[in-house]
């Protein structure tokens, strides 16, 4: 049932100004995620009545700055708005109770797993979608249109549900996708960041870094966070450290020196062309997962040497994740308008 609410709510987007459904298509859809883990978590009044609050107050600061379509601050909403939103939903997800570090370690390995199984819905149902488009245009009834507007949309919310289903109704966390995909390609990321590397040094010339490689390093940044949080989140944490543990080192020390050749190229960019609200939130974001991932790193050299516990591996992922929601609202919240939303 709520799959098919998801799949119902998010139609009324068709009716939203094209400029606040861009921003805030995701708060149609993870309020319903939230919902399924507060019914299933039976969760108290408070819990329903905060998480309710959390989402009003997100779509109200999504929505609220007049912003054009062709805007680069709606670009940058729309991104942020899904962090700060499915936090909210890690807070149904532990029934209120976010002071608890193993309820929040629980929450990144369901993100994880939540990710994995909605992408495999979601290949399944666009090999559906381009079979049926297919066959209708082959008995003269072009239906891709139809498809695009009711069926996509709705097959997505519903997805992202049924993905919260799958991964809740499974018993074993520690055996699911991944963890295991995390621990089969950090060693691939650590070979080629470390190539990646010496490439750089070699070449020596960063100030030629276009835009488009310094976003599409902030997303690989991401990618290896989350190789690190499923790598954390499958490790037992009173298991001595080993091979594994020196080849996760290696990819955070390559991540770390090829950031800083990124950061180097970003301020470069700053001072030749100046601000902008583009370079601000990229230049926010790398500087939040530096700092994140350089503790890991000085936790991980700690623990290979004998000085540190795991355990302190994983209050620090744990206890980072509110400055994640924290930079996602000040770039909802006021980049935007500091920009004359540019």
């Amino acid at each position: 049932p709520t799959a098919v609410a998801a799949a119902l709510i998010v139609q009324i987007t068709r009716v939203v100004p094209e400029s606040v459904a861009l921003r805030t298509a995701t708060l149609f859809v993870f309020p319903v995620v939230a919902a399924y883990f507060g019914i299933t978590r039976r969760a108290s009044a408070r819990t329903w009545v905060t998480g309710a609050v959390l989402f009003a107050v997100t779509a109200l600061a999504a929505a609220a700055y007049p912003l054009s379509v062709d805007s680069d601050s709606v670009i940058l909403v729309g991104i942020h708005v899904p962090i700060v939103a499915w936090l909210i939903v890690g807070y149904a997800f532990v029934a209120g109770e976010w002071r608890s570090q193993e309820s929040r370690m629980d929450f990144i390995r369901f993100t994880g797993e939540w990710f994995v199984y909605f992408v495999l819905i979601g290949l399944g149902g666009g090999v559906l979608i381009g079979v049926s488009i297919a066959v209708f245009d082959a008995v003269g009834l072009p239906v891709a249109e139809i498809f695009g507007e009711w069926i996509l949309p709705s097959g997505a919310a519903g997805a992202a549900v049924v993905a919260a289903w799958l991964v809740d109704t499974k018993k074993s966390v520690v055996e699911n996708i991944a963890p295991v995909l995390a621990q089969v390609f950090t060693p691939l990321f650590a070979i080629a960041l470390v190539v990646f590397v010496i490439a750089t040094a070699l070449a020596g010339n960063l100030t030629e870094v276009d835009r488009t490689v310094l976003i599409a390093f902030d997303l690989l940044l991401v990618v290896i966070l989350g190789l690190l949080l499923y790598n954390v989140s499958a490790r037992d944490p009173l298991k001595p450290a080993g091979a594994a543990d020196f080849i996760q080192l290696t990819l955070l020390v390559s991540a770390l020196i090829a950031d800083l050749f990124m950061l180097t190229a970003m301020v470069s960019r700053i001072s030749e062309f100046g601000f902008s609200v583009n370079k601000v939130a990229a230049l926010g974001e790398n500087l939040v997962l530096f700092v994140n991932l350089a503790w890991a790193a000085v936790l991980g050299l700690r623990f290979r040497r004998g000085r540190s516990t795991f355990a302190a591996i994983e209050r620090w992922q744990t206890n980072y994740l509110p400055v994640f929601a924290a930079w996602a609202l000040l770039v909802i919240v006021v980049l935007p308008p500091l920009f004359e939303f540019a």
